[in-house]
């Protein structure tokens, strides 16, 4: 089968969709499919790189940190992705790439999948300061692409739900990103742990907290450091991996509190198991997840989860099994001191940990997603079909 993928972000930048597209693309050639990527270049002219086509865009950092905007038509790349003639198209973003999947579906008459990564309302601070009108956009933005396919791929049942709410009438299917187990399941080396403590200057007798992921608005660190120190635990310490717009924000106000945080910035790709590894229970104060790709990674590293309640976890963190979903800061530390004073409870969610982590596979979510596929090259092309760019 012959498989495009279409998407705004792609590597080297490091991010859930990216995570995702460049675990789908592996996996799908894996099992001898034929797989080709649309995305944007860093720059303004547009080039391909093996089965790669980038196109020319410009920096669009004013509406959202990162993000960029297709500049040309690139009418060479599309008139040799017409002559390939792909089976079914993969739209991972709902913008630029999208009009791509769009012009190539109504030119070939091929399929669209799309696969909705992102809850744009946890974001609307971005482009509006009423909360209600930036909903309602997000909404008839939503219904208007996914009309435009023949199947929305959603990463977990919140996002299904979220997907009816708005109105959205087309085909939904709720398929999990995977996660490359082999990247998180290796022991730990103490040797190499003793050496990032050591780096960090984190001592022994520390409970690591890690946070790993983006430093923006939306994953409401400020919160997660309030409710850290009001837990009372003086045996623990925040670390936070990655880096975002709010970086000085977060770290002056951790200070503020008192609270001890190492802030390791952006790490190497290649260590981001280790730096999982490194920490004893992962904590997270964030709702905006579509399916929380580091929650799967950091059970897949025997590192247990203590996360806000949230639809996107159902059925992946369980309560004192391999973690917790914890309503509000009381709960928060009261599972923390649980987890800090424990050490058999410690030593058994991680085993928990690691078991639960099998479901969410990379190869089961490839052949998913080809089983997907091929049921839509059977189904009718949705009626929006026909329209022009």
């Amino acid at each position: 089968m012959k498989v495009l993928i279409t998407t705004d972000w792609y590597a080297p930048v490091v991010n859930g969709v990216v995570t995702s597209v460049l675990l789908l693309q592996r996996e799908l050639e894996n099992m001898g499919h034929e797989v080709r990527v649309v995305t944007l270049a860093n720059r303004l002219h547009s080039y391909k790189e093996g089965n790669v086509y980038y196109m020319g865009s410009v920096s669009a950092n004013k509406i959202y940190p990162g993000a960029r905007l297709r500049v040309n038509r690139t009418r060479s790349l599309v008139q040799e992705l017409i002559a390939w003639r792909p089976d079914v198209i993969h739209s991972q973003c709902e913008f630029s790439s999208f009009r791509v999947a769009y012009a190539l579906s109504n030119r070939l008459g091929v399929p669209i999948v799309h696969t909705y990564h992102t809850v744009y309302e946890d974001y609307t601070h971005y482009f509006s300061p009423s909360v209600r009108v930036g909903r309602a956009v997000v909404s008839v933005f939503s219904r208007w692409i996914c009309g435009r396919t023949a199947c929305v791929v959603a990463p977990s049942k919140k996002v299904e739900r979220l997907l009816l709410d708005y109105g959205v009438r087309c085909r939904i299917e709720v398929i999990p990103t995977g996660v490359d187990l082999r990247a998180y399941r290796q022991e730990p080396d103490p040797a190499e742990m003793a050496a990032l403590r050591r780096r960090w200057a984190i001592p022994e007798d520390r409970t690591v907290l890690l946070y790993l992921g983006r430093m923006a608005k939306e994953k409401n660190l400020e919160q997660l450091i309030d409710q850290i120190a009001g837990s009372g635990r003086r045996d623990v310490v925040l670390l936070l991996v990655g880096d975002g717009p709010d970086r000085e924000e977060v770290l002056r106000y951790a200070r503020q509190r008192g609270l001890r945080v190492i802030f390791t910035g952006m790490v190497p790709h290649s260590e981001v198991a280790s730096y999982y590894r490194l920490g004893d229970l992962f904590v997270t104060a964030s709702t905006s997840e579509t399916q929380g790709l580091t929650y799967f990674e950091a059970l897949a590293a025997g590192v247990p989860v203590l996360c806000r309640r949230d639809a996107c976890v159902e059925g992946v963190v369980e309560n004192g099994v391999n973690g917790w979903q914890y309503e509000d800061g009381r709960r928060f530390g009261e599972y923390l001191s649980a987890f800090c004073s424990d050490g058999a409870l410690r030593e058994r969610m991680g085993r928990e940990a690691r078991a639960s982590s099998e479901k969410f596979s990379a190869e089961a979510f490839g052949a998913t997603a080809a089983k997907l596929y091929a049921s839509v090259q059977a189904e009718a092309m949705p009626a929006a079909a026909g329209e022009r760019w």
